[in-house]
């Protein structure tokens, strides 16, 4: 069997002596688009800031390439290959969009003292690279046309798909999308899921927490569940749909 990419053990992170990660295990393999659901407050988010290192566990263990990761800096964590986004996109709203994805970018050597001095050849060169990168993923994504608009002005899709252009930059191994349907109209909720799947296509794996049902069943080979902060369920798409502990726990409480 191929090692999971990512592995999760027993994680448990509690606030004020309450649970929000109560004993959680979830392993994503190599290649796939792995769903997390549940109702809101089952532990979705928190868990997705244990794995992310924007939080440390309590206990528990998280493996990514089968290397602990556990209570890493946020940073040291992306540059392993593993980088999220959030439910309501972060961006910096007074620079250009262009630039919000140029910051992402690993290993500037422009932002290093002795190779502006000694090597100004070098640095331009990676810079015009850099921003030939950057160009090609806002296309990727749509977004060519406002790389030189603030990022300010877009709109709450076009900032995700932002969000997300920011980690494609990074080369990401694994992205953890936080609801990339969310607050988005339908025409663009398409088009997210049809990058999504192109980039899987390129290689990227993912998780992704989504309250869209049908995100998830057109997206997600896997899909875990959880409920009052625990692991209450996982199998495919169709196993989960059908399941009367997860229509009852997660279907149950009013959402769709």
């Amino acid at each position: 069997m191929t090692e999971p990419l990512l592995c999760a053990t027993h994680l448990h992170k509690s606030f004020g002596g309450l649970p929000a990660v109560n004993q959680v295990s979830l392993t994503v393999a190599p290649g796939t688009i792995t769903g997390l659901i549940g109702p809101n407050g089952a532990g979705k988010t928190t868990l997705f800031n244990l794995l992310s290192g924007s939080l440390k566990p309590d206990s528990g263990q998280v493996l990514f390439r089968n290397q602990p990761i556990t209570g890493l800096p946020q940073h040291q964590i992306t540059q392993r290959g593993l980088v999220r986004t959030f439910q309501v996109a972060r961006v910096f709203s007074r620079l250009s969009v262009l630039d919000n994805v140029l910051l992402a970018a690993p290993g500037q050597l422009g932002e290093q003292v002795w190779p502006l001095w000694l090597q100004p050849q070098r640095v331009a060169r990676q810079e015009r690279q850099l921003r030939d990168t950057a160009m090609e993923i806002l296309d990727s994504v749509g977004l060519a046309a406002k790389a030189q608009e603030y990022a300010g002005a877009l709109s709450g899709g076009q900032r995700k798909l932002l969000e997300m252009a920011r980690a494609l930059m990074t080369r990401p191994q694994l992205m953890l999308l936080d609801e990339p349907a969310a607050g988005v109209n339908p025409t663009l909720v398409n088009q997210i899921c049809d990058y999504i799947q192109r980039w899987h296509q390129a290689g990227l794996t993912f998780l992704i927490i989504e309250h869209n049902m049908d995100v998830i069943m057109s997206l997600c080979e896997q899909v875990w569940v959880l409920a009052e902060g625990k692991n209450l369920a996982v199998g495919t798409p169709q196993e989960i749909q059908m399941n009367p502990t997860v229509l009852a726990a997660y279907l149950g409480s009013g959402e769709e």
